[in-house]
């Protein structure tokens, strides 16, 4: 190869060095500079979402500290027996149909069982009693609806209100 480059021209061997020097730039920045700029940009795009996730769960460390009260003043607090708020509440949702059962366990509580619901809907339901009524989850349990796959589940859930 040395030999082959003693044998060009001048002007020859300044053509074949200022394109080895392009090539061997060139290279360099898509064999080394773009995968790292790649895993770069992707790093701090999972750091944002981690930023924003944080964010957002800022507010749930006040609840956690107030012993899982939502401390807002938006709270309506309704006189209404708790079997009339959720029944009410899951026909205004659209979630009447998946009840299976309700039962009073006090004076402010309620046991509701659910049969494939969709699990999104019923979050927001239990959203929406959380801040319009006082009435908060204090225990539960979930289960995989027979329709695999399709966010349908089954639930069993004791609520309380607060007063």
């Amino acid at each position: 190869m040395k030999d082959w480059y003693d044998n060009l021209e001048a002007r020859e061997q300044v053509f074949v060095l200022i394109g080895a020097i392009f090539v061997s730039i060139a290279l360099i920045y898509y064999v080394l500079w773009v995968p790292l700029d790649r895993n770069h940009r992707q790093v701090a795009v999972r750091v944002d979402t981690w930023e924003r996730s944080l964010a957002e769960l800022g507010p749930l460390q006040a609840m956690v500290a107030s012993g899982g009260r939502n401390t807002s003043t938006g709270t309506v607090r309704s006189q209404q027996a708790p079997i009339i708020i959720v029944s009410q509440t899951l026909q205004s949702r659209g979630l009447e149909q998946y009840r299976r059962r309700s039962q009073p366990t006090t004076s402010n509580g309620i046991r509701v069982e659910f049969e494939e619901v969709a699990f999104d809907e019923l979050m927001l339901w239990l959203g929406d009693l959380s801040d319009n009524h006082a009435m908060y989850v204090q225990s539960g349990s979930l289960s995989e609806g027979d329709a695999v796959g399709d966010g349908r589940i089954n639930a069993s859930l004791t609520l309380e209100r607060s007063l």
